[in-house]
């Protein structure tokens, strides 16, 4: 491992991930891939969620200027390095045949080369590291060796805010799923005690009323509970 790589992995080693919002971590990871790769001028990274790109981070506004130009197009070194996986490096926008229209608009911004490196996981998102430069033919292998290892830590740290979501998420539907369960039970109850029934015919009776009136059975329970009426009876 070269000195600057070993460098690079101390420095993203020092990233909280945890307790932080994504666009502040991903902040400041876009910062240290600037320092990292000498030749770029601007760096960004885009996410790409249901074939829509969008900057979620960027280091110079020369990178966001860069992204807006493909996103307008739909196309282009960071949107397919995104979608394909592949590694896209355009060492002279005045010879660039790929996308010629746009290294033609982005050329006229200043940018004459630039590296876009993929995030290595295929999950809800997925995306890619942006590097643009001033000079032509700016980045070299240990450009990309660098920019590979900055897009493996840009991909843990949005697999972690997904996974946080997640959890987020399944924590709301359980206690939404508690309160249901709460609610019915108390509904079953005040039927045992005023139709003297068993627990099971007690659910019945407030599943025949759900059906009945085509409202969820957790409402019905709801109603019974808070106005002693079983809807429908």
């Amino acid at each position: 491992m070269t000195e600057s790589l070993s460098a690079l992995h101390q420095e993203l080693a020092r990233v909280v991930l945890v307790d932080r919002a994504l666009d502040e971590v991903l902040t400041e990871i876009v910062q240290i891939a600037r320092r990292a790769l000498p030749g770029a001028d601007a760096s960004s990274i885009t996410l790409i969620r249901d074939e829509r790109g969008y900057t979620a981070a960027y280091d110079g506004q020369l990178a966001m200027d860069a992204d807006e130009l493909q996103y307008e197009r739909g196309y282009g070194p960071c949107l397919d390095a995104g979608r394909s996986g592949e590694v896209f490096v355009i060492a002279d926008m005045r010879s660039e045949e790929r996308w010629p229209d746009y290294a033609a608009r982005v050329f006229e911004l200043g940018v004459r080369s630039s590296l876009s490196v993929p995030l290595p996981f295929q999950g809800a998102t997925i995306g890619a590291l942006n590097n643009y430069s001033l000079g032509t033919g700016a980045f070299d292998e240990g450009d990309l060796a660098a920019g590979e290892e900055v897009a493996a830590f840009v991909a843990i740290a949005v697999a972690n805010a997904e996974a946080a979501a997640r959890a987020t998420d399944d924590v709301t539907n359980m206690r939404r799923a508690m309160a249901s369960r709460s609610v019915i039970e108390q509904g079953k109850g005040i039927l045992m005690e005023r139709y003297k029934v068993t627990s099971e015919q007690a659910f019945t009776l407030l599943t025949h009323a759900s059906q009945r009136s085509n409202v969820k059975l957790r409402d019905v329970a709801e109603e019974l509970t808070t106005t002693g009426v079983l809807r429908g009876s």
